[in-house]
């Protein structure tokens, strides 16, 4: 595809790759990722690995510090495993450097509202690219009325942490082009995971039945019928679950798991009613790992 091609607004980007098409999965030469927190600093990390060049977007001179030394530790720790990263990371605040990206990526909070907001701020810095959200719940149809170019949209959920997970799923909204689908298919596989494809329904397929067994769990917790270790023991030795779902709960955040739930609630009923036990919790602040304390102390 020739440059201009590449740049025409209502196209899908098969951006420069950073490996020979006869020789494996492409990933973009250049990736924006907008928002440095520990999902996007995660996906940054990865797409580096695979040899991108990667531009982090965030809003502060300090936000700006935090998210570069994020993004170096987790780096370092690879290094440090011997795995290469052959690419790299900036952070900035300047998001007219978005348009040097053919792909860019929106990794904020889970708010319809601020999602919207930076996605629409990507279509306008970055008009030619294709745009990613990583939501792990909300609508993409919903993400998508903000863009001027719905089609150009997709869900790309990655889990965390993101370097050495090996599932990304790929969510499919009304407008997404099907080309763009194949494409991030093989983004996907050139960052080394396995992409599954999920039409956008409420919590696509991992939340939706990550947040079921976990809600489950917090009901045993709350009812007494066995300790979170017990409950969580009996998935990763009977079931051969890597972690538990209430350790899971804590790694991802009961903030975070919450507000699945409820959005779940409002979509699809009373199943997904989050338990007393966790709203308390997280008006307590024990929101997991990253506080300190959630079903375990961290």
């Amino acid at each position: 595809m020739s440059e201009q091609a590449a740049r025409e607004p209502d196209a899908v980007h098969t951006p420069n790759s950073t490996t020979d098409s006869s020789s494996g999965p492409l990933v973009p030469e250049t990736v924006g990722v907008y928002g440095g927190g520990r999902m996007g600093a995660g996906i940054a990390h990865a797409f580096a690995s695979a040899g991108a060049r990667v531009i982090i977007i965030e809003n502060t001179d300090e936000t700006v510090a935090a998210a570069q030394e994020r993004v170096d530790a987790s780096i370092e720790k690879s290094k440090s495993k011997g795995l290469e990263v052959k690419g790299s990371v900036e952070v900035v605040r300047d998001p007219t450097l978005l348009d040097q990206a053919l792909l860019v990526v929106e990794a904020v909070p889970e708010i319809v509202e601020l999602k919207q907001e930076i996605l629409a701020a990507i279509a306008k810095y970055a008009p030619a690219a294709s745009i990613a959200t990583n939501t792990s719940a909300l609508s993409i149809d919903e993400l998508a009325a903000a863009l001027p170019r719905p089609h150009a949209l997709i869900g790309l959920h990655f889990f965390n942490p993101v370097p050495v997970s090996d599932l990304v799923e790929v969510v499919v909204g009304t407008h997404t082009q099907p080309a763009l689908v194949e494409v991030a298919k093989s983004w996907v596989a050139g960052l080394g995971k396995t992409a599954i494809t999920v039409k956008d329904s409420p919590g696509f397929a991992s939340s939706r039945l990550g947040v079921a067994l976990a809600l489950e769990a917090m009901r045993m917790v709350e009812e007494g019928v066995a300790k979170p270790a017990d409950i969580d023991n009996a998935m990763t030795l009977g079931y051969r679950h890597p972690a538990g779902p209430l350790k899971t709960t804590d790694i991802v955040g009961l903030d975070v798991r919450l507000g699945i739930a409820e959005h779940l609630e409002a979509e699809l009923g009373p199943r997904f009613t989050p338990p007393q036990l966790l709203k308390d919790k997280v008006a307590a602040g024990q929101l997991g790992r990253k506080s300190g304390q959630g079903f375990y102390t961290w």
